[in-house]
């Protein structure tokens, strides 16, 4: 496999140029900072939620983003008309089933999305990966396994190259079940804040919109929202400052940076190479 660096750069540079519409279907919690991200790193976002709209506007969107945060019967309905709408006209789906594994509620509905959805990458925390894969799950929404622990049940979601699964943390793993790359960048206060995972999840769609190997666009959309922490971080007095650093840092952020920083490493499923 071409090493992903060698793309990343122009992969980001390709998502300026075309400034894909990523339509989010998110929680209230992360919705603004997801939407100030997106623009920050140059993609149009729109939040629309109502059920007589969603289909229209998911068949005018680039990417669909489908989570978890703060699920309600309404909105569950939302996603599966958007999901079934995406599907129908080739528009990439991704899914963050956050909490999966903390809920039967949260756990089937994400479990249902996947099924019924097929969503072309899923981003999670390790707990959720493992709940998705019948273990038993987060505390919460907080995971309390590894990312190691949990690349055996990221490939086995990955349903043989169909999908993507990207499992998040210290270090993130992301396999389309054949293929796999770890991703080194971030920095501990990206946890500290509340909505840097449905970011991920967020960017994630974004870079899909614009590049059809799905693994190496998740592996960039996430390799750039960890180098922009880096960088966050080195300005940063804590958590508040750092969130709005970080949404400098994204919008700052250039390709040569993607080929100077990113720390991926390549392996073929769980072995490395």
């Amino acid at each position: 496999m071409e090493h992903p660096i060698a793309r990343a750069g122009g992969v980001l540079a390709a998502l300026r140029r075309k400034a894909p519409l990523v339509h989010a279907i998110t929680n209230f919690v992360s919705a603004p900072f997801t939407a100030n991200a997106l623009l920050a790193l140059g993609a149009a976002p729109v939040m629309a939620h109502a059920a007589e709209e969603v289909e229209e506007m998911a068949g005018r969107a680039d990417a669909l983003v489908l989570n978890l945060g703060t699920p309600t019967p309404a909105t569950l309905e939302a996603m599966r008309l958007a999901s079934r709408k995406a599907s129908e006209c080739g528009i990439p789906v991704v899914l963050d089933p956050v909490g999966a594994g903390s809920t039967a509620f949260r756990t089937r509905a994400a479990l249902s999305l996947i099924a019924e959805g097929r969503p072309r990458a899923i981003r999670a925390n390790p707990s959720e990966i493992l709940a998705l894969a019948g273990g038993r799950g987060a505390r919460g929404v907080d995971a309390r396994n590894g990312v190691e622990e949990a690349c055996p049940a990221a490939q086995v979601l990955a349903a043989g190259g169909t999908r993507v699964v990207a499992v998040t943390g210290a270090i993130d793993f992301v396999t389309d079940g054949r293929r796999g790359i770890r991703v080194a960048n971030g920095h501990p206060l990206l946890a500290r804040v509340t909505g840097t995972g449905c970011v991920a999840t967020a960017l994630v769609a974004a870079f899909l919109a614009v590049e059809a190997d799905a693994l190496l666009a998740t592996a960039t959309a996430l390799a750039c929202l960890g180098i922009a922490g880096e960088q966050a971080a080195e300005k940063a007095d804590g958590p508040g400052t750092f969130a709005a650093f970080l949404l400098d840092a994204l919008h700052a952020l250039g390709p040569e940076e993607i080929a100077s920083r990113a720390r991926f490493s390549l392996s073929s499923a769980a072995g490395e190479t």
